[in-house]
Formats: structure tokens, sequence, C-alpha cells
């Protein structure tokens, strides 16, 4: 590499010096160009930052006339340095004016100069803005010189985040960095949170990014790779990985690129350059993250996320910290952001203190989101890189009405949001005043409305809604949230304590539903092409009998002299249903010879929620005490949609005529054969879906405790007969003729219904 000043790390040095001196932002950011051009021979150096309105303003310049700093601004898009922010990507040329993307600003005298070279200035993966060198002659930057470029421009992304330049800017033109982040994604939990931000994978905070020592960071480096590489042959090694599955695939796929000849070389040339090994980590992630993100492949798009998890298990071997965030050190307020979650993660966190959950990937029906719509948060998904657009601590708005999320937000717009909340608040507490009325149409059609819960703690939720009941009790959160298999006493004690709280209320255990993205963390994980469609639920509970049987005897024996209902999930045929009855009845054989009390009452039940069934009902309903409609899966069944895919979950229409036509005939047969049905789905848990289910002839649905209120209140506005004279019509138009959704709307508002 040329250079008058002994290379990027004597400039690292110098630009740490100058960092350290007490003067205003602009000297400092004067005296950072001056000393990367002459360290790079360069005739001039020119900082851009991007503003808030997605424009490049230059900063800093030694070379191009002083008068254009500040007054130089250039869209997002414009120019070889907009092409530089917006490929997020190093742009060297030997002669910058025959390129198509040349704009030329009078104002900065650049035309004399021919060989370009820009970086982007990255944090997170998120363009900050452009650092750029020129000269005269026509020339092509070495490799060691764009190494050199870049290594700065990570002390001047850290300068920019900590929000130093905002003084120099004009009000609507401060550097994007620290200012106001409006994004939108998919709603995935309704509601709306004000709170700070907690990271899932918390980035390590880097408080040195220039080398003393530098064998001594090349050392720390080789250390942490072989200690990262070794961790990985163990956990390889060990006996519950030596089956295969998932978990195994991701540490092969871990220790592939950790031995990657590539990655290591990447990472020695930024420690080379003068950073300290976790800067020269960090570096290398960024830059790789702001390539990646922007490929339209998702292959590529996964390795990015098993790279970057491979980079943090890194950084923590080099700072030595742990690998698992701190949980227990959750603020008030949390607004938890990540990358993706399954439901057992979300429920490690402290429930009292988390506010709302933003995540990268994510559906409306994934299993994370049901269990935030059970917790009662916002959630919003689909929320393009979610951990690089905060930092922890940050103010930040969830708005799961609009699907709105809302970082650094200004005041007007938390003024605005903490009147939305309290106006929620005021609807909230005139809901809790309709808890004790009794739950009638207005017609006369009494409703029978129940929560759904999975932990102990969502049972005072029976109280404080005044339901029904828990049409559906989850109980594979409990296997979920613990880090090894719940013994019998275990399973016992809790069953007890729901029946307790639940009192003269009934309650529906739903038996094990584990499988496809509901993995244990303590059982081996078999990878399938279609987990949905596979090894799950009862398949498993029957395959693994002595899991089962565990489960129905604590079930039994919690429901000693009272009633006890028992419902089996994913039940594709009759025969299976007959097969886990007979697991009931062999397990009160044994509780009656070991002299334990039985339940006074056994109702067996099953849910509805593969489409098979449908063809099988009358046969199941002369076999059931009850039957419980899960319409989420069977609204991805018989769409062939795999509810977890942000591609297809919302493709088609829940409340079109193919899914309400397989609705009424279930409710119709289960009238006719004078057996309970009700629907403990999503689905019922929105007043206009609760609202076409009553029409429908549904006259029990459980629901979520938050969804519990708005439903009521639907419910004795509606006129139940007016609803079913208004859908059986639409339901015999031919598929696709009309909205039913619309028309729903439209039925809701003529009627005056809250939605």
């Amino acid at each position: 590499m040329r250079s008058a000043l002994g290379g990027p790390r004597v400039l690292l040095r110098r630009l740490r010096e100058v960092m350290a001196e007490p003067v205003s932002a602009q000297e400092r950011l004067d005296k950072i160009v001056v000393l990367i051009a002459a360290n790079m021979v360069a005739e001039v150096c020119s900082t851009y930052v991007l503003r808030v309105d997605n424009t490049l303003e230059l900063y800093a310049t030694e070379g191009l006339n002083r008068d254009a700093v500040h007054r130089t601004v250039l869209n997002a898009h414009e120019g070889l340095v907009g092409l530089v922010a917006s490929e997020g990507s190093p742009l060297n040329l030997s002669d910058a004016q025959i390129h198509p993307a040349y704009s030329y600003r009078p104002e900065t005298g650049e035309e004399i100069y021919h060989s370009f070279l820009g970086v982007p200035v990255l944090r997170a993966g998120n363009t900050l803005g452009v650092l750029v060198v020129q000269n005269r002659a026509h020339r092509t930057y070495v490799e060691e010189e764009v190494e050199a470029l870049q290594t700065t421009a990570m002390v001047l992304a850290e300068m920019i985040a900590s929000g130093e330049l905002a003084a120099l800017a004009q009000p609507g033109a401060e550097p994007a960095a620290r200012h106001s982040v409006h994004k939108t994604g998919a709603i995935l939990s309704e509601g709306i949170a004000l709170g700070h931000v907690v990271l899932h994978e918390p980035r390590v905070v880097i408080t040195n990014y220039i080398a003393e020592d530098l064998p001594k960071e090349v050392k720390r480096l080789d250390t942490a790779l072989a200690k990262l590489r070794a961790d990985l042959d163990r956990m390889l090694e060990r006996g519950d990985m030596a089956e295969g599955g998932e978990h195994r695939d991701v540490l092969e796929a871990y220790r592939m690129f950790a031995n990657d000849h590539g990655w290591s070389h990447k990472l020695h040339e930024a420690v080379a350059t003068g950073l300290t090994a976790e800067a020269a980590v960090e570096r290398v992630q960024s830059d790789t993250r702001a390539r990646m993100l922007r490929a339209a492949d998702p292959y590529l798009r996964d390795r990015l996320h098993d790279l970057e998890d491979l980079g943090h298990r890194l950084m923590r071997q080099l700072v030595g910290k742990d690998h698992a965030p701190a949980r227990e050190q959750l603020p008030d307020n949390a607004i938890l952001i990540a990358r993706s979650m399954g439901p057992a993660a979300l429920l490690d966190y402290d429930r009292k203190r988390l506010r709302g959950l933003v995540l990268e990937e994510g559906t409306a029906n994934s299993h994370v989101s049901i269990v935030a719509r059970a917790l009662g948060i916002p959630a919003i998904g689909e929320v393009p890189n979610a951990p690089g657009i905060a930092d922890p601590g940050d103010a930040i708005i969830v708005d799961g009405t609009s699907g709105s999320i809302y970082v650094r937000p200004s005041a007007e717009i938390e003024s605005a949001y903490a009147e939305r909340v309290r106006f929620r608040a005021r609807r909230q507490a005139q809901y809790l005043a309709l808890r004790d009325k009794p739950t009638v149409t207005k017609d006369g059609q009494p409703i029978e409305l129940m929560i759904n819960a999975g932990l102990a703690i969502d049972l005072p939720h029976i109280e404080d809604t005044g339901s029904a009941g828990i049409g559906l009790f989850r109980t594979e959160l409990q296997f979920m949230v613990g880090q090894s298999l719940p013994r019998m006493n275990e399973q016992l004690a809790l069953y007890r304590t729901v029946l307790d709280a639940a009192g003269d209320k009934p309650v529906t255990f739903r038996t094990l539903d584990i499988g496809g993205d509901k993995a244990l963390p303590y059982m081996d994980t078999i990878v399938e092409e279609n987990p949905a469609l596979g090894w799950r639920a009862i398949r498993l509970g029957l395959d693994r009998p002595a899991l089962l049987r565990g489960q129905i005897r604590a079930l039994l024996r919690a429901g000693g002299g009272r009633s006890l209902r028992i419902m089996f999930p994913m039940i594709s045929e009759v025969a299976e249903f007959d097969q886990s009855k007979l697991i009931v009845e062999r397990e009160l054989t044994y509780l009656r010879q070991h002299g334990h009390p039985l339940p006074e009452r056994i109702d067996i039940g099953t849910m509805v929620e593969v489409p098979a069934l449908l063809y099988q009902m009358d046969e199941l309903l002369g076999r059931v005490d009850f039957i419980s409609v899960g319409s989420n899966d069977l609204f991805q069944f018989m769409f062939a949609v795999d509810r977890g895919n942000a591609r297809v979950s919302e493709r088609f229409d829940t409340l079109s005529a193919p899914i309400l036509r397989a609705l009424r005939e279930i409710v119709r047969k289960a009238n006719a054969a004078k057996k309970s049905v009700s629907l403990c789905g999503e689905m019922g848990s929105q007043p206009l879906g609760a609202l076409v289910l009553i029409a429908l002839g549904y006259r029990s649905l459980s629901l979520s405790a938050t969804a519990h209120g708005p439903v009521k209140a639907l419910v004795l506005e509606l006129d139940a007969r007016k609803a079913a004279a208004m859908i059986d019509p639409l339901l015999e138009a031919p598929a696709g003729s009309v909205s039913i959704r619309e028309k729903l709307k439209e039925f809701a508002e003529a009627e005056g219904l809250s939605l």
C-alpha cells in the first residue's frame, strides 16, 4: 500500500488520538479527513453522512472546495457516492468520470480528479454514510488501500452512531444513525406497547477498536478461533447429537464455516489493518451482512444467519461472555427484538416485564405468535434486519394494530401513542364492566366464551375475564419451558392447580401437541421435509406410549373426584382416536387397582384440524363426547399452506367460502349428533371471525384472554338470527364470486357492531 505516514496501523493510532481530543465534532471530522488523505497519499478525502431524509450530505473534505461542506447534498442513489451507499459495498475506479453513475457537482471542484475509491460506513449492516478518497491520476487502488479505508470507516461509524454529529445538522436533516426509525411488518399479535429495546441475542459492545499490540491481537484471535472450533467439535461428539437431527445439521454448518480458510483469512486481514480482534470480527460481520442482506437468494440469506451466529459466538469468546443472554436482567417495559424465536425461548422471559416483540422472521400463525397473543403482548414480524435497527435501551413503540414500529420515536409520536395506550386502557375498563354480564346475543342466544391457556400464570385470566372456563389448555407449554422432561408429579401438580383455579368451570386439557416447530430442547429433533405434516402431536404420543400414558395418568389423578375433559390433537382417522381412548381406559384400570380416586366424570374428545376427519364425522361423533375445531391447522391443511411461511401464509382468506363451508358442516353434524362443539383456534379471537362463527351456528368459542372483552362486546350487540340469514346465501353462491369478508364488514357496520 502506498503510504506517506506508515500505513493503516499508524493511521488508526492517530485517529484514536484525534477521537480523544476535546474539540468540536466538525474539527474532529476535519482532522480525520486530513489524516486519511495524508496516510493514503490521496489528494481528496471526503465524508458523506446519510441523513434522516434519505440523502447524503458532505460533512467534511480535504481537497475539495471547503465551501461545499454541508451544502452538497445527494439523493441516496445519486452519483457514485449514492451507489456505494445503496449497494453497501466499495467502489474502486481508475476513471470515475466515465462511469454511468457519475454525477458532477460544480461547487465541489472534483472534476479534476479521476480515480475514486468509496467505501460504505457500516454499522450492524446499516449504511450510515460513505467515505471517499480521490486522486487526479488514473489509478486503481490496491486491495490493501481498500481494506485500510474500510477499517477507518468503522471508526467513523461509531462517531456517527454516538450522535456527536447531530449538533452540526439542520432540523429535519439530522444523521439517520441515531434518529427516529419507522419500519412496518406483519401483525403477529395485536396491541400497542411503549418500552425499551432488549436484543434476544445481545451484540457484544466493543470498547476498543484500535490495537495497541498487533501480535497480541493476532494471538487472541487465533486462541478464540481454536476454542470455538474445539467447542463445536465437542458438541458434535456428544451422545445426543450422534443420531443426527436439525441441531446437528446447524452445528455441522457452524463447524464448516469455523474451519473455512476464507473466513479466517478475512479476520486476520482485518486485524492486520490495526484493529483489535473483536473489532475485526465486527468488521467482517458488518461487511458480510451489508452484502448478503441485499441478496435475493433465500439460501444466501440463511447462510448469513449461520455466519452471524458463528460471529456472535466468536465475539463472546474474545470478550469472555456467556453465549446465553441474561434473561433475569430484563428491564421494565422490555421490547424484545430477535431474528427468529421459538415459543419456548419467548416463554423463557419474565412475562411481568415483557411488553412487546419484534421479529425479522415469523408469521401470524406461527406458534411463537400464538404464544405472544396468549401472553397479551403486541408482536410484529417480517421486519428486515430487525436486530440491526436498534441498540439495547433505545426507546421503541410497537403498534400491533397497524404493523408499525418506531425506534427512537419523536416526542410527538411518543405522546400520540401514549394517548392511544390510555384510550385502550379506558376501553379495557369498559370491557371489564361487561365481565359479569351474561354472554347472550341480542336475540337471546347464549354464547359460551372460554379462554386458551397453557401455564399457571394464565389462570387469573379466568376471573379477570369472567370466562366460562378454559376451552383449551395447551399442556405442551410446561414441557417446552423446562430444561428436562417434566416428571409425572410435576405434571400432576400443574393440572391440579389448573382445576383448582377453575373451580366449577370446565377445563379442556389437550394432550401433548409437540413436534413441527414446537421442539423440546431435551429431545432429539427429527429432520423432516414437511414437519407440520410429520411426526407430531398424537402421532408422536401413540408411537411413544410411555410419554402419553404418563401424561394421561397425571391428568386422571388430578381429576380425582371432579369432572375432567381430555382432548387429543391432530387425529387423522377414527382408529387413532380409538387407540388414544384405549390408553385412557388402561390408565383408569391401573388407578382403580391401586386405589386412587377417579374423576366423577370423564369427557374425551378430539381436535378437528385434519381435513380427512371431515369425511369421517359420522363415525367420529359416534365415539367422542365432544369435538373442538382447531381452525389454525385446519386452515393450513385445507389450503396446503405452511402457516409459518410468510410467502404463502397470507395467500388465502380464512373467511372464504371453502373454510366456512367446512366449519358449517362440522357444527351441523355435531348438533345433529347432540355432541358439544367448540372452536379454539385464533379465528374466534377476532371479532369478525367470532361474528361469522356465531352465524354458522357455533355457540362455544375459546379465545386468547386479551380477545375476550372485544368479542364479548360484539356478542352482546349481535342478532345471531340476522347474522345466520346473512351468511347462508353467501356460502351457497359460487366460491370466489363475492368477498365474504367485505360482506361481513358491511353487515357489522349496518348493525353498529364493534369490530
